[in-house]
């Protein structure tokens, strides 16, 4: 996924109010961006360190910078939760998720219930495959962990996934380590206990679990490689 917009260079200066960042550009501006991210971002928000935002010049737009990175130690961190879902189905359409070649159909933001959706749906002639992405941005001594904060919807997105896979489909939750520098995955029972709880279960069910890391540039971001998932 190639940023359509250029990066533009910043510092940042704090985060409040979930999603808002404040932020001072190379070219000595002050800006107050929008925070696509509503975890804690611990591991990654760290004021004072260069971040990268776009620019969008949208008349409906009450913020017109959105903040898309931070870099720690050396590495570029993408913050931003909407671009998981975009990068998971441009890498299965490119072939790049080994686990999931050979289905026909690819659909996003899919009604499962009146009050929920997935955000992906793969269709073959014989199987039909749900997918919940999640982002995943915490890392604390080479383990990427999920969830950064406790997420009573991440909870219920695993107990959806469990029905699914009761009902005959292929289940799967993905997470998306929008960083390089994991070479393991587990879910976060020092955060969360709970959801640490339902993933394992949901295994145990028949529910899989695909992770894998995302390669990161001020050019864009990229689906890399499948990481081994600790349970």
């Amino acid at each position: 996924m190639e940023f359509t917009t250029p990066l533009i260079p910043g510092t940042l200066v704090r985060r409040y109010k979930r999603f808002l960042a404040d932020i001072n550009l190379h070219s000595g501006e002050a800006v107050t961006a929008h925070c696509p991210n509503s975890g804690s971002m611990r591991g990654c928000y760290f004021p004072g360190n260069p971040v990268m935002v776009t620019f969008h010049d949208f008349p409906s737009r009450k913020l017109k910078y959105t903040w898309e990175l931070i870099r720690v130690d050396n590495l570029w961190i993408g913050i931003n939760t909407q671009h998981p879902n975009l990068l998971v189905k441009e890498a299965i359409i490119r072939g790049r998720i080994g686990e999931l070649n050979g289905y026909q159909q690819i659909r996003r933001e899919v009604k499962i219930s009146n009050e929920s959706r997935i955000d992906l749906v793969l269709e073959s002639d014989s199987q039909k495959c749900f997918i919940e992405v999640k982002n995943v941005t915490l890392v604390e001594n080479g383990i990427a962990f999920f969830p950064d904060a406790v997420t009573l919807r991440g909870q219920k997105h695993l107990k959806e996934l469990v029905k699914l896979k009761k009902s005959g489909y292929r289940a799967i939750i993905f997470f998306v380590i929008q960083r390089t520098d994991s070479t393991c995955f587990r879910p976060a029972d020092h955060i969360d206990p709970d959801y640490g709880k339902l993933l394992r279960l949901s295994v145990e069910n028949g529910v899989e679990i695909l992770c894998y890391d995302a390669e990161i540039s001020t050019r864009g971001i990229w689906i890399s490689k499948s990481i081994p998932v600790c349970l």
